[in-house]
């Protein structure tokens, strides 16, 4: 498969990849950018590989964990009043944007690795061996990090749930 079709089946894919474990659509979108303009430079070697998805996957997780995107990763708001002022209207129709968009303000609060991890097994519905492939790491650390992330996000959830209760 050449690169021009790579893109053009995959595209949506990174993106959409992208955009969940920045929890920021334009550093979402200049991510794929900067990967797929490097990747192009190496297709003949990336595209004769037996995953070139799964390789190009990884370069982006490398490129969002990279010391480069720490500056605007930390510019991402992860604070809710603030992730809530940036979401659409509750007006949309789209219950399923919002959806999407209360996820990624749930998330948004996790380290970087796990956000990664989280998104691989729920979002790209990868296995422990994929993830530790894209992340570079040994499947028991992806273990490791999917447990702390779902830990983290229910005790954010009973603390928001409780905030909630005694509020009503």
């Amino acid at each position: 498969m050449g690169f021009d079709q790579f893109v053009t089946d995959r595209l949506d894919r990174l993106l959409g990849y992208a955009t969940a474990i920045t929890c920021d659509k334009h550093l979402a979108q200049d991510i794929v950018q900067n990967v797929l303009m490097r990747a192009q430079g190496k297709w003949e070697r990336i595209g004769a590989m037996d995953a070139p998805y799964l390789y190009v996957k990884r370069m982006v997780t490398n490129d969002y964990l990279s010391w480069r995107h720490r500056k605007a990763a930390r510019e991402i708001a992860v604070e809710r009043a603030e992730l809530a002022r940036h979401a659409p209207s509750m007006a949309d129709p789209a219950d399923a944007h919002a959806e999407r968009e209360a996820m990624r303000a749930r998330i948004a609060v996790l380290p970087r690795k796990q956000r990664a991890a989280l998104v691989l097994r729920f979002y790209e519905d990868c296995s422990d061996a994929e993830i530790a492939q894209v992340l570079g790491c040994a499947e028991s650390t992806v273990r490791s990090q999917l447990s702390r992330a779902l830990q983290t996000l229910r005790t954010h959830e009973l603390a928001r749930s409780a905030t909630l209760g005694v509020h009503s």
